[in-house]
């Protein structure tokens, strides 16, 4: 399995902290944003990964993570241009994915918790088409949201409803197989002129889509509170002794 993160955006929601920098070079408690996803990829064991970068500041990006061998990966670059949708960066890999099948983590998504190797494997190793995880969230209309039928099936995904239907949302982790890229060819931007990861997902709906729960901390950070929130349980799981991230380490 290869993995990809997707490290672009325009970031509005943290002005004025994102005027001259990139998102994912903010401080999330003693570490760059954007060693997250990178210790949510090493821990399920995946050791290619692109990295897609956008925006302010992408020579700063490559700067720190240089070509990963410091985090034990081999790291490449690709550049979005513009803010075209999380689906719309997935495409931009398919050369890099090649046969595989892969791993998608948004950069500004903080995971905390134990390794999810088992949940790689299972998807992998499974009938399934894609896949995500859920997490249950007090502010689900900020988020793609998840439908359910009578039996506890997803059954679609809308994006950020004002009504939503449940308080589960697909987080920032998106497994998917080399077939991705032809259903992201048949999108149309949504009302947002962009190309939605819930309409890539919802094409694997109903019955082809893994979907398991995941029960250790997770939260965005894209928006001031959450940033701070992000920060506030990286220090507790450090404090733990149970923060799961890349060493310190300079690239140099």
């Amino acid at each position: 399995m290869k993995g990809l993160i997707l490290a672009g955006g325009t970031a509005t929601r943290l002005f004025p902290l994102t005027i001259v920098t990139n998102k994912h070079l903010l401080p999330i408690y003693d570490r760059p944003m954007i060693y997250y996803p990178i210790a949510t990829l090493a821990g399920m064991g995946i050791r290619e990964v692109m990295v897609i970068v956008g925006g302010k500041s992408v020579g700063d990006v490559v700067q720190l993570l240089a070509d990963g061998e410091h985090f034990g990966l081999n790291l490449t670059y690709r550049y979005q241009h513009g803010a075209m949708g999380i689906a719309h960066a997935v495409g931009l890999a398919r050369d890099f994915v090649g046969d595989d099948s892969f791993c998608c983590v948004l950069g500004d998504n903080v995971l905390l918790g134990p390794s999810m190797a088992d949940m790689a494997r299972e998807f992998e190793e499974g009938p399934y088409g894609a896949g995500t995880l859920l997490y249950e969230v007090s502010d689900p209309e900020r988020f793609g949201v998840a439908e359910f039928d009578a039996d506890g099936n997803v059954v679609a995904f809308e994006e950020k409803p004002a009504k939503p239907k449940s308080n589960l949302i697909p987080i920032g982790v998106y497994f998917l197989r080399p077939d991705a890229f032809d259903v992201v060819n048949t999108l149309v931007p949504s009302g947002r002129g962009e190309l939605e990861i819930t309409d890539l997902l919802n094409h694997y709906l109903p019955g082809n889509l893994y979907a398991p729960k995941f029960e250790g901390l997770w939260t965005d950070a894209g928006t001031v509170t959450s940033l701070i929130r992000a920060a506030e349980l990286a220090e507790q799981e450090s404090r733990s002794g149970r923060l799961l991230a890349p060493p310190l380490r300079p690239t140099s």
